[in-house]
């Protein structure tokens, strides 16, 4: 099935989630000199116009990015180092001074910060998405896949580079995807056990995540760093995401404080029922 655009979505609260820890992510790898790989397994365009069809239809980054970028002078004032970088980074892709009409994907915020010894690989397997991907410009360093990127993260394996990271990033369409994304980065951490690996999911009245949280644990995960991002509870019937959440295996040293700092800020403009929490997964 390959009916999913995140175009659709682009700038939604789960994105700010994702990407904030990304960018923290990212940080802490640039503070050494040695190499770092990094793969993305489910890229998407890369960079989304907000004023395109796909985006403005349901104009989810209203009551995400958007909410962000209207208070940043005063998230500036507080001097949440994260969010400022952040904020100043999302700048860099605006073409009007002060507004806000793009809403950057993994490959941008992945790319941005590409040194010359660094690489990036790119998988997206929808045509349609590729394509977009495909007329993107990005380094010289980026390689784009046409393809499967769970099968491309445990077929590239092991990297040439001393350091990996890896955003896994599906859009759960099926159910058999949460199982089948457990499986896949098991096998990476089997290869490469030093591997810095985020992996996304939404939070469903359902509980679906279960079965990749009980898929890593039975794999033998077990250094999983996780955070989640619920805008409300769920309403009686309810179907939708609710939240957000994003595992990260082998997380760099102070990640969770930069976090929590920086969602304490975030949490105010996303709404008053809106709740985070950051905790070490070690099984259910």
């Amino acid at each position: 099935m390959l009916s999913y655009q995140h175009a659709y979505h682009a700038g939604n609260f789960a994105d700010v989630h994702k990407h904030l820890i990304l960018f923290a992510v990212i940080d802490h790898l640039l503070r050494k000199e040695s190499s770092v790989t990094y793969m993305d397994t489910h890229a998407g365009r890369g960079l989304y116009p907000l004023a395109a069809e796909e985006t403005s239809r349901l104009q989810e980054y209203r009551e995400g990015v958007a909410r962000l970028w209207q208070a940043r002078e005063r998230l500036e004032l507080e001097r949440d180092p994260l969010l400022g970088d952040w904020l100043a980074a999302l700048g860099e892709v605006q073409s009007l001074a002060g507004g806000l009409d793009h809403y950057p994907g993994s490959p941008w915020w992945l790319s941005a910060r590409l040194r010359a010894q660094d690489r990036l690989m790119l998988f997206e397997l929808h045509p349609g998405e590729h394509g977009h991907l495909a007329r993107q410009a990005l380094p010289d360093n980026v390689q784009r896949i046409h393809g499967d990127g769970l099968q491309g993260l445990v077929k590239g394996l092991p990297v040439p580079s001393p350091r990996l990271c890896v955003l896994v990033d599906p859009s759960y369409e099926r159910k058999a995807e949460y199982a089948e994304v457990a499986e896949a980065v098991c096998q990476a951490m089997r290869k490469a056990r030093h591997a810095v690996v985020l992996v996304w999911y939404p939070l469903l009245p359902a509980g679906r995540h279960r079965d990749l949280l009980e898929g890593l644990r039975d794999g033998g995960v077990r250094k999983i760093w996780r955070s989640e991002l619920r805008l409300r509870e769920p309403q009686e019937g309810e179907r939708g995401m609710v939240g957000s959440g994003l595992l990260v295996i082998n997380p760099p040293w102070g990640l969770d404080e930069r976090l929590e700092a920086a969602m304490a800020k975030v949490l105010p403009l996303l709404g008053e029922a809106s709740r985070h929490s950051g905790d070490w997964w070690v099984g259910e």
